[in-house]
């Protein structure tokens, strides 16, 4: 948990920021300012807050934006998406190892290295985006790559402007480049939305709608998840799973219910710095992704979690899908999308690097490759012995939502714990046993060649025939975190690719 300094601090500027955010979106409408202003005020803004709350190494925000850009600028569009990504994850490395080794290990805050997390995942998506538009040809793409295609070299302060605005600077989410030009131009309710599962919705213009529902709505949640830390959270700590008496006396039941309850209980500050985060974005008008079948506006473009999806998981993906939702297809688009070989390997691990340099984040990972092959060859071998009646159904879905909540909250302990010892304690107080099942259930049962991986080798034909549909619905235009969280969706897994679901 974050010192209560740096706590406080981030929920203050959060809380300013939603001040600014309603400020702004009625004071510097796009319909009564220029886009330059815009960009200005939100950039502004956003370095003032960073200023604020981590004090002069703000600037390390404006280096790795800065250096970045001139590597966009001198390498060309050809190779500068390489560059920048190995830059853009080298300095946010740096940043992470002299923090944690140098300054406060062990103190998994609110620190300067977060913000630069997702500064790191705008840099990196945006220079793929440019070279996807500038350089490949567009039937080399696949129709999510061409709807987020950037056409043009951004300005200095348009590249700033969506690295460092206020609205997402101190905890993000990520979100597209285009969609941010978008919103900022003020041509958010005047394009063409996509509908669920990614299928284009041709809307006729309408009055734009208000978020102020959406905001209300996304508070009462974080009202709600802090209170539930608070009063909760600090009572049921993750760490009681490694007490030498508690591991001594308490029975197998009990020793799986509280490891379940005690990760059920570490949510919530997720809950409530992610939803906030989209209740400040809605605020200023951002994130509006078009009407539901019932003409309701939706306002999840840049959403980062769902809930009661994560709660009521029935299956490892599905949990991955719905936690830190645009981490994860932000390493679906940099990463497991343009995977030569074995790309959910690849998107665990680049995963663990975005989290930091913790060993727990690799063990998680490590731990989470070994449960997610092993989730989809159980899916894959038997799911479809329990479709029929509805009452082997449901027992299905109620086995499937027990031992998938209990196999995450085994993952993620070391994500939590951070260190090898403690990690390793725990695992062992549990005789490995879930590594063991998994890897048992690898050798005896075969993972069948899935659409997914057919579709990895089949894209550009596909693209070319303009029939490829990835199911990445807009949700963010478009992990845990496994995410951070969780992880952090990680993560083919990571994957709102239709092709990948089992």
């Amino acid at each position: 948990m974050p010192g209560t300094g740096s706590t406080v601090n981030f929920v203050v500027c959060q809380l300013f920021a939603l001040l600014a955010a309603i400020w702004f979106r009625t004071y510097l409408h796009s319909s009564k300012t220029s886009s330059f202003i815009r960009h200005v005020v939100a950039t502004l803004l956003g370095l003032y807050l960073a200023l604020f709350c981590f004090g002069w190494y703000a600037l390390h925000f404006l280096v790795q934006s800065g250096i970045s850009y001139c590597i966009m600028i001198i390498i060309g569009v050809e190779n500068m998406h390489k560059y920048c990504f190995v830059f853009a994850l080298g300095y946010l490395t740096v940043c992470q190892v002299t923090r944690v080794y140098i300054f406060d290990y062990g103190q998994y805050s609110a620190d300067f290295s977060g913000p630069m997390m997702i500064i790191t995942q705008k840099i990196t998506s945006l220079a793929y985006e440019i070279h996807d538009g500038m350089f490949r040809k567009d039937e080399e793409l696949t129709s999510s790559q061409r709807d987020l295609a950037v056409r043009r070299m951004p300005s200095l302060l348009e590249y700033l402007s969506y690295n460092c605005n206020f609205m997402g600077i101190l905890a993000g989410p990520l979100c597209s480049y285009k969609d941010y030009i978008t919103f900022i131009e003020g041509r958010s309710y005047h394009t063409t939305q996509s509908g669920e599962n990614g299928k284009e919705e041709i809307q006729s213009e309408r009055t734009e709608p208000s978020p102020n529902t959406a905001v209300i709505q996304k508070l009462l949640v974080c009202g709600l998840s802090l209170l539930f830390h608070l009063t909760i959270s600090t009572t049921l700590p993750v760490e009681y799973n490694i007490d030498e008496h508690f591991q001594a006396t308490a029975s197998w039941p009990t020793k799986i219910i509280y490891l379940y309850i005690s990760l059920l209980a570490a949510r919530p500050k997720y809950y409530f710095a992610w939803t906030l985060a989209d209740a400040i974005n809605n605020a200023a008008g951002f994130g509006f992704r078009g009407y539901d079948k019932n003409g309701a506006a939706r306002w999840d473009l840049i959403s980062n979690l769902r809930i009661q999806q994560i709660e009521m998981s029935t299956s490892f993906k599905m949990f991955l899908d719905n936690w830190n939702i645009q981490t994860a297809l932000w390493l679906k688009r940099v990463c497991y999308e343009r995977a030569s070989f074995s790309p959910t390997i690849q998107t665990f691990i680049l995963s663990a690097i975005w989290h930091g340099v913790y060993p727990g984040y690799y063990l998680t990972f490590l731990t989470g490759v070994l449960m997610t092959l092993a989730a989809r060859a159980m899916r894959n071998n038997f799911r479809h012995y329990f479709i029929e009646p509805s009452q082997l159904k449901l027992l299905y879905d109620v086995i499937t939502w027990i031992v998938t909540q209990v196999a995450v909250s085994y993952t993620v302990v070391p994500f939590v714990l951070l260190s090898v010892k403690p990690s390793f304690t725990f695992y062992s107080s549990w005789y490995y046993s879930l590594h063991i099942l998994g890897i048992l259930v690898l050798l005896l049962f075969p993972v069948k060649k899935t659409q997914g991986r057919k579709n990895a080798h089949e894209n550009i034909q596909l693209s070319q025939s303009k029939k490829f549909d990835e199911g990445e619905h807009s949700l963010g235009r478009n992990s845990f975190s496994i995410t951070n969280n969780v992880c952090n969706q990680n993560q083919e897994i990571a994957s709102r690719h239709s092709s990948l679901k089992q």
